[in-house]
């Protein structure tokens, strides 16, 4: 049996470089490459490298092969918004909109998998969506739209808790493919995209740029399997707080790194999400 430790320690290794992996998406655009061309680089190169799994594995994940099919849709748009927010947008606030994942994994449990919403989850569901608030300007939010960073971050929350409960659903299939789909999503998106114009492929890139983008691919599969075996050998309600750190390793290293900095509301605000996110990772198992 894996030992709870080891799932510890992958676990929070992951979330550290989940938490980090905006340096590097930022220095490859700084260098040229930005938005969908990165991500496609990044993801559609290591989709290419791990997609035969979904070859070699079907018969494990054919039963399960709706949830699959949610898992390239879901989890391919999730990984694209997420990069293309973090490259686009500042970091920390990406970040904390990314983390009303309380909210979605709530609701989602209860309409597709009827969990019970208690008066602890409900009470997380109201701290998150009034940080969300406090993040997007408090009673300023209604005098203008969120930019359109801010909407692909709450979606990329979004569609990571619709994925997660579809990883959680495919009971049969074997994680190795249910990763290959999420990331051949993420490739087949990013080149359709990319295809169509939204943001053509730069030109006059340094001959290495490529391969950097190839390098960060590398780095993003591993956070995701780390993440998905930590979370697979421990309790729920563990593996949401070893998560959290995350959201730590974000805020630390772009104030020490980039130099951003939040406003009161928005530490008003990232204070409520987080106390959410902890309210829910606490939450005692629920009796049948």
């Amino acid at each position: 049996m894996t030992s709870s430790r080891l799932a510890i320690t992958v676990l929070a290794l992951a979330s550290i470089t989940w938490g980090t992996t905006w340096w590097p998406l930022k220095e490859l655009a700084a260098l040229g490459l930005s938005g969908l061309p990165q991500i496609l680089i990044a993801y559609g190169s290591m989709a290419l490298l791990i997609s035969p799994l979904l070859v070699l594995q079907y018969a494990r994940w054919r039963p399960d092969g709706r949830f699959i099919a949610l898992i390239f849709l879901l989890g391919g748009f999730a990984n694209l918004a997420f990069a293309w927010s973090l490259i686009s947008g500042d970091v920390v606030r990406v970040m904390v909109l990314f983390y009303l994942l309380p909210v979605w994994g709530v609701l989602g449990g209860k309409f597709f998998l009827g969990e019970r919403i208690d008066a602890q989850r409900a009470l997380a569901v109201l701290l998150a969506l009034t940080g969300a608030a406090c993040v997007l300007g408090g009673p300023a939010v209604l005098d203008a739209p969120p930019s359109w960073v801010d909407v692909v971050a709450l979606l990329s929350g979004f569609l990571f808790a619709m994925n997660n409960i579809c990883f959680r659903a495919a009971q049969t299939a074997p994680i190795p493919a249910k990763v290959a789909a999420m990331f051949l999503g993420c490739g087949v998106f990013a080149l359709l995209l990319v295809a169509a114009g939204v943001q053509p492929m730069p030109d006059n890139l340094a001959p290495s740029t490529p391969w950097l983008a190839v390098a960060v691919g590398a780095l993003l599969l591993l956070a995701t399997s780390g993440s998905q075996f930590g979370v697979t050998h421990l309790e729920a309600g563990r593996a949401s707080v070893i998560i959290i750190l995350e959201l730590v390793a974000a805020v630390v290293t772009a104030a020490w790194w980039a130099g951003e900095t939040m406003t009161t509301l928005e530490w008003i605000g990232g204070a409520l999400i987080l106390t959410a996110a902890l309210l829910e990772a606490w939450r005692p198992p629920q009796t049948q």
